[in-house]
């Protein structure tokens, strides 16, 4: 009975103590739970029961029953987590809270005690604030794992960091870090993986780096790092993994890293490094990469590369090396990828490159290499990106690379290469790419089968091809074609007009002759036509004023005669003619281009000015003419048909009226010029809507030196438009109203059109369609993964439009979501400007903007565009806006999300980084997908402007993603 008596009382005891133990732990995960947003239900079971909490979703417990591990990573939640208490469980181990939304600032609270943690991660939300002192305390000694990376953490890394005398692994990435990288975290010399990268840390490396004998990962780039490379890092003969890309490090490559025997990859990339290549670098057998380009990097590449057995990425171009190509790179049996291009290398390509390694990418363009292209280039029979432009290289293209199947980019322009093309090169079916122009090849290209069924552009300019053009190249999806300057000769294929994706066409400078085919107006795409300098008889085909993209015609220096068709002037797109040295009479169309068209353009016929205009260089029409014309007139107007015809010609001349520039008196400021360049527009639009709407109209948006209001017809029609106000007219360049002229005429589904302009010597206003919908950054996280593509398809679209059509008309300051509209139908249309009207929004001016690269003053305007659409295409996949205020100020924000971004696209698992609406469903659907566009997005914001693709390569790898096809590149 005693016996009895006692274990009931012990029972009693422990029930006791476990419900207490027990319910305060059940009472800090309800309150977690209570203050926290779960839209996947995954806490659904967590409710008030202490018996079952074990059982819990992401709950593990000790023999003792006690909570020692809370997984919830990946799980969608988001909410607060300032001063939780879910910190302060008193037996977790493990705490695992990453790949979430959750907000706020971290708050540990002081404690004298041991903290049980060992492992903690909190890594990809969106915490902010500075990184909490009281984490590098002894208090957290145990500590053998911290990931915070991905967030928003600000402020400098504490100097107690060396506390943490059990850490094994400490990843800080991807945050706003400021300062130096305190000198202390050398003590932690149980280190094995140190990620500080993408942060804004400055300063040098600590000298001392070399204590921290156990380390295996060193992950310091996208920095601001300076001065050397510590020699000390010598001495880490564990490290794996050596990464200090993108700092200001200089200096030359300590001979130290030689030591490092068991280095697999070695990245010293977008740095200024200067001297040469280390000769105990090549004693690093186990290297697998070698990235040491976008440094100053001189001397040669010695022959001891033949020792690097395991390479099989090598990396150095974008340096000044000098000397030969090393023959030993022949004997690397796993090297995949080679890229030496931009540096200064001399002699020829080792003859046997290729024959004994697994070849899959060269570029040795933009050096000075001589000799022929070797025949081993293919022996692995996988290379597939061929890129040797811009050398002096010689002899015919190998017949062995006319059997490589493999082979999708080939760039061999710009050499002194010669002979025939073979026709089994010819029938290649993977290339897209093909560009040989610039070199001196021969022979006949149309007695020959072309089969090249994925071929998107072909450059065979500036050769001495001949005989008659190939009827077809074996493709439907070319879009340039460029066969200028050579010697071709007889009729113009009437083949050509099934190209129905071709954009740009060159025949210039050959010996055709016979008509204009009029199958080439089938090509609705056409932007470019260029059939200057030939044998051309005939007149111009009157389908040419059908075609309804076509910015660019050169019919110059030919034979053609007739009269000018007068819809060619009704392409609104049109903006670029010469049809000079031909045969044409009488008057030129008085629209269009024609209307303000250079002297140059229209000289060497006998055509003459209906208006004359003394800018065209043209004698007015004689008046015999409009005589004649009055004579012929009453013929017409006998039946029904006359009248018809008067009453259409009546019609055209209003229309005509009303897109002429019109002036108008005003009380308060005099004499305003108006002009509208869409019908409907100058029929319904007077200066009163247009002065009313930008004096009583809601601001939709401001920028540096403009205002834009909501605009209203005051009559009885409720047309409605967009009054864009210039601040300060004087202070436009004197071209600017006459490049909107132009600027109006372009048509574009993706951009938005400007419809009119108002200006007097005082104001000046312009009008743009309005068209009812949201800036993009208003419902970019409310989007699926395919909205989200389409939306970066159409702006592609524009921009390849913009820079193939009118590049040296419109100016797209910044390419960012603000410009981006998204109608109703969930169209993406740019809201573009004039040159001269600055399109950034004006919080801290365009310089510290985050869609702006660094290098703006120095940079081509496409290539900053395509900057732009790389940041923006960032957004679009990972939901984060580098404009967001608690991602940090000043002027390295902007650098800050492209470089988190590549710490994530390289480090990371898709899921740590893409927006979390996408989640689930699209992201495993379309991970390939995904992942492809990020890969774009960090080319397209490549530090190097000429390494950024052009916006028509952009657009094909969007639409690569959903057919397998090679992207860019």
């Amino acid at each position: 009975m005693a016996k009895g008596a006692l274990t009931f009382m012990c029972l009693f005891i422990f029930m006791l103590n476990f419900h207490s133990s027990n319910g305060e732990e059940l009472e800090v995960l309800l309150s977690f739970k209570s203050s926290i947003h779960d839209p996947l239900h995954f806490l659904s079971n967590w409710f008030n029961s202490s018996a079952t909490i074990c059982k819990w979703h992401g709950i593990t417990c000790d023999n003792s029953s006690h909570v020692n591990s809370l997984v919830l990573s990946g799980k969608n939640i988001s909410g607060e987590i300032i001063s939780s208490s879910i910190f302060q469980l008193p037996y977790v181990t493990n705490l695992d809270l990453s790949n979430n939304q959750l907000v706020g600032e971290i708050s540990l609270n002081s404690s004298s005690s041991l903290s049980p943690f060992r492992y903690l991660n909190l890594s990809n939300n969106n915490l902010t604030g500075s990184l909490p002192l009281s984490l590098f305390s002894p208090s957290f000694s145990h500590l053998e794992t911290l990931d915070l990376s991905n967030n928003m953490f600000s402020g400098k890394i504490p100097d107690q960091v060396g506390l943490l005398s059990s850490l094994r692994y400490l990843d800080l990435g991807g945050n706003v870090l400021v300062g130096k990288i305190p000198n202390s975290i050398t003590k932690m010399t149980t280190l094995q993986y140190l990620t500080l990268a993408s942060n804004q840390l400055v300063g040098e490396i600590p000298t001392e780096i070399g204590l921290m004998k156990n380390l295996k990962l060193i992950y310091l780039g996208y920095n601001n790092l300076s001065g050397e490379i510590p020699t000390s890092i010598g001495e880490l003969y564990s490290l794996n993994h050596l990464d200090l890309v993108y700092n200001n490090l200089t200096g030359p490559i300590p001979e130290t890293l030689g030591n490092l025997t068991d280095l697999q990859f070695l990245f010293l990339y977008q740095n200024k490094l200067t001297g040469s290549i280390p000769r105990s670098i090549y004693e690093l057998k186990k290297l697998i990469s070698l990235d040491l380009s976008d440094n100053s990097l001189s001397g040669e590449i010695s022959e001891l590369v033949v020792q690097l057995k395991r390479v099989e990425i090598l990396h150095l171009f974008s340096n000044s090396f000098t000397g030969k190509i090393p023959n030993g790179l022949v004997s690397l049996p796993r090297l995949q990828v080679l890229q030496l291009w931009s540096n200064r290398l001399t002699g020829e390509i080792p003859q046997e490159l290729g024959k004994h390694s697994n070849l899959t990418v060269l570029d040795l363009s933009s050096n000075n290499l001589t000799g022929k292209i070797p025949d081993s280039l293919c022996d692995s029979g996988n290379l597939y990106k061929l890129i040797l432009f811009s050398n002096s290289l010689g002899g015919e293209i190998p017949k062995s690379l006319s059997y490589c199947r493999t082979l999708r980019r080939v760039r061999l322009q710009n050499n002194k290469l010669s002979g025939e093309l073979s026709s089994e090169f010819t029938k290649l079916p993977n290339i897209y790419f093909l560009d040989i122009s610039g070199n001196e090849f021969s022979g006949r290209i149309g007695d020959r089968k072309w089969d090249m069924p994925a071929l998107q552009m072909l450059g065979l300019a500036n050769n001495n091809f001949s005989g008659e053009l190939p009827n077809s190249f074996g493709s439907d999806k070319l879009e340039d074609l460029d066969l200028s300057e050579n010697q071709f000769s007889g009729y113009i294929p009437t083949g050509l007009g099934s190209l129905s994706e071709l954009m740009q066409l060159k025949l210039s400078n050959n010996k055709l002759f016979g008509n204009i085919p009029e199958e080439l107006c089938l090509c609705k795409k056409l932007v470019a036509l260029d059939l200057s300098h030939n044998h051309l008889a005939g007149k111009i085909p009157v389908k040419l004023g059908d075609m309804p993209v076509l910015g660019l015609l050169d019919l110059s220096e030919n034979q053609l005669s007739g009269e000018i068709p007068k819809n060619l002037g009704s392409v609104e797109s049109l903006v670029q003619v010469n049809i000079s040295h031909n045969h044409f009479h009488g008057s030129l169309p008085s629209t269009g281009a024609f209307l303000a068209i250079n002297a140059s353009a229209v000289t060497g016929n006998s055509l003459c000015d209906r208006d004359g205009d003394a800018s065209s260089g043209l004698p007015p029409c004689k008046s015999e003419q409009n005589h004649t014309w009055l004579f012929i007139l009453p013929c017409f107007l006998l039946g029904l048909f006359a009248f018809a015809a008067t009453a259409f010609l009546i019609f055209f001349i209003r229309r005509r009226k009303n897109m002429e520039l019109r002036r108008v008196e005003n009380n308060e400021d005099g004499t305003w010029e108006m002009q509208f360049f869409n019908s409907k527009a100058a029929k319904s639009i007077n200066i009163k809507d247009v002065l009313s709407s930008a004096k009583e109209g809601k601001v939709i948006s401001k920028g540096r030196n403009w205002v834009s209001y909501e605009g209203k017809c005051m009559g009885n029609n409720d047309m409605q438009f967009v009054v864009k106000e210039i601040v300060d007219p004087n202070s436009l360049p004197l071209s600017f109203w006459e490049d909107t002229v132009k600027f109006g005429k372009l048509q574009h589904p993706n951009i938005i059109n400007l419809i009119g302009t108002c200006r007097s010597c005082k104001r000046g206003y312009l009008v743009y369609e309005y068209e009812e919908g949201k800036n993009l950054s208003e419902i970019l996280n409310n989007l699926s993964w395919q909205r989200r593509w389409k939306i970066a398809m159409g702006i592609a679209k524009a921009l390849k439009f913009l820079h193939s059509h009118c590049s040296s008309i419109v100016f797209v300051d910044e390419v960012s979501p603000e410009i981006v509209w998204i109608n109703i139908n969930g169209v993406p249309r740019l809201k573009l400007n004039p040159p001269g009207i600055m399109a950034c929004m004006d919080v801290k001016g365009c310089i510290s903007s985050p869609y702006i690269a660094q290098e703006e003053d120095v940079t081509e305007k496409s290539t900053r565009e395509i900057y732009g659409f790389g940041v923006m295409l960032i957004e679009l996949l990972t939901g984060r806006s580098p404009m967001d205020t608690e991602a940090g100020n000043g002027n390295g924000m902007h650098k800050n999300i492209v470089e988190w971004a590549r710490y994530c696209y390289s480090d990371c698992h898709l899921d740590t980084w893409i927006d979390p609406v996408m989640k689930g469903g699209d992201a495993l659907t379309y991970q390939n997908d995904i992942l492809e566009i990020m890969n774009l997005a960090l080319h397209c914001t490549a530090t190097d402007p000429t390494a950024r693709p052009c916006a028509r390569d952009v657009l094909k790898a969007l639409e690569a993603v959903h057919s397998n096809t090679p992207s860019f590149c």
